[in-house]
């Protein structure tokens, strides 16, 4: 098996559902005791958290490329950034290493295109339900996106920053979530994108009047693919 290194701490949340995600899809394809061989980077999200202007991004950027390499340095054949929102830098990133970065939206992309998915509605925070980065990924994938509901991105992002990356899950956002979903299926779409590496804490993935792609699923998936050299 291939070294996979793991950019995580963003939120540390979401790093342990890559985790154990990651290791339950190796040890059920290697059989038990195998796991996965990782290396896991957890950043101090403090100086990540909502970053919204120019010069946070920039921040972002150096402290994303300075964890990518001493991830490379220390023998990780490849790495995944765990959170969707921080591939806004992922070009920065990807170019300052000399190993793969697997981009989460792209991963999503290729998949939904196989699966011949047109519409879809996207679920995430502000930056990536409004702005291009990620929107793009998908729409070079033929995936029509509806377009983002503000009043849906306002609560997303509170659910998303002040309950599930603090690790709370409540009746009331898992409520909220069902909702979304109807409408959005009422508006046309065929699948819904989480968009989120939290979401899941709150959208039953498996059990849902539309497809769920879920992207720490599928971007998880790339990676135990990567360590398997079945890519």
């Amino acid at each position: 098996m291939r070294k996979l290194g793991l950019i995580g701490g963003m939120s540390w949340v979401s790093t342990r559902t890559y985790y154990d995600y990651i290791n339950r899809k190796v040890q059920a394809r290697m059989k038990y005791p195998a796991s996965a061989p990782l290396l896991i980077e957890s950043l101090d999200f403090s100086r990540l958290y909502r970053v919204t202007d120019d010069e946070g991004w920039e921040d972002a950027a150096q402290v994303l490329i300075r964890s990518a390499k001493r991830l490379a340095r220390a023998g990780a054949g490849a790495i995944v950034i765990g959170a969707n929102s921080m591939h806004k830098v992922y070009d920065e990133v990807a170019a300052a290493v000399d190993v793969p970065i697997f981009h989460i939206a792209e991963c999503v992309g290729e998949k939904m295109g196989r699966d011949g998915v047109k519409v879809a509605a996207l679920f995430g925070t502000r930056n990536v339900m409004t702005e291009s980065f990620y929107r793009q990924r998908l729409v070079a994938h033929g995936v029509d996106l509806l377009p983002p509901d503000m009043n849906y991105v306002e609560q997303l992002d509170r659910i998303i920053y002040e309950e599930l990356m603090q690790g709370k899950v409540t009746r009331d956002a898992e409520r909220r979530l069902k909702t979304m979903i109807t409408v959005k299926e009422q508006s046309g779409a065929k699948a819904i994108v989480l968009a989120c590496t939290e979401l899941d804490m709150v959208v039953d993935i498996d059990a849902n009047v539309l497809p769920i792609y879920d992207s720490t699923r599928i971007h998880a998936e790339k990676a135990v693919e990567w360590i398997l050299g079945e890519d």
